[in-house]
């Protein structure tokens, strides 16, 4: 079990979309957005409008273009593990380089190349956590992310709100930066073999939040690591829904609406 990182809430800028008094269930869906559908897990959260209390509904593993959109688009919230844009430096550079007119700069160092790959929710997100994402712009998370692209499109397209900043429907979330700052195990339970890790992850999330129901999902979370990431990652768009998360102050506002923007729990699980 790790440390929980003290909560440090940024000046919220974008308002929650929470109802005063919701009449209805709840729908929080997360996705952990790979490349192709059978490595892309989904994650069903309904919450009892009177109890709060949650329960998975669905866990799958192998969810394409159309169940995606299909789970975004009616949910009330939706985390996403995927970058939803690219650093606008970066951006400028390839502008720049297609059509000859990048202006060259003075050398080409380390931090040139980290201003290429970083946007600022990652630099934010590292100051935060102690974790740095996945760049979009040099590293392979760059093929989800091109999906990402495509089916946010496809939802703007039918009239669904999904802005990078995370305004609308969905959000982008980042599973291990939630791990570590609600302190449980964030390392070390990827890939085949760390069934035993799953386990005592799934022991701890549920240990955590004892209103949440499995609904005798336990088997499919501990088998695939990007179920379990959907679940934390439905579980933050809960967090997010209601107000409990860090968003861009007044200096992060104009780059997350352009870059994207990670959104991590601003404190305990609720």
């Amino acid at each position: 079990m790790t440390e929980p990182v003290p909560p440090r809430r940024s000046s919220p800028v974008l308002p929650p979309p929470v109802p005063s008094s919701p009449a209805r269930p709840l729908r929080f869906i997360g996705i952990d957005l790979a490349a192709a559908a059978e490595r892309t897990g989904a994650a069903v959260l309904v919450q009892d409008p009177r109890s709060g209390r949650l329960m998975l509904e669905q866990a799958l593993l192998g969810a394409d273009d159309d169940v995606i959109v299909e789970l975004v688009s009616e949910s009330d919230k939706a985390g996403v593990d995927v970058p939803f844009g690219w650093p606008e430096p970066f951006v400028r550079l390839v502008a720049g380089h297609r059509a000859g007119t990048l202006t060259p700069a003075p050398e080409s160092g380390p931090s040139w190349r980290r201003e290429l790959a970083l946007r600022t929710t990652d630099r934010a997100v590292q100051e935060l956590t102690g974790l740095t994402p996945l760049s979009v712009s040099t590293d392979r998370i760059a093929y989800p992310a091109l999906r990402w692209a495509n089916l946010a499109a496809r939802m703007r397209a039918a009239g669904v709100p999904v802005e990078p900043d995370g305004a609308g429907v969905a959000c982008e979330v980042y599973p291990a930066a939630a791990l570590r700052t609600w302190g449980l195990p964030f390392r070390a339970y990827k890939k085949a073999g760390r069934e035993p890790v799953r386990t005592d992850l799934v022991a701890a999330l549920t240990g955590r939040l004892p209103h949440l129901d499995l609904a005798g999902h336990t088997e499919t979370l501990v088998a695939q690591d990007d179920v379990l990431d959907a679940l934390v990652s439905a579980l933050v768009a809960r967090e997010v829904y209601h107000g409990n998360s860090h968003l861009p102050d007044a200096a992060h506002l104009a780059p997350a609406r352009r870059e994207g923007w990670v959104h991590v729990p601003a404190g305990p699980p609720t």
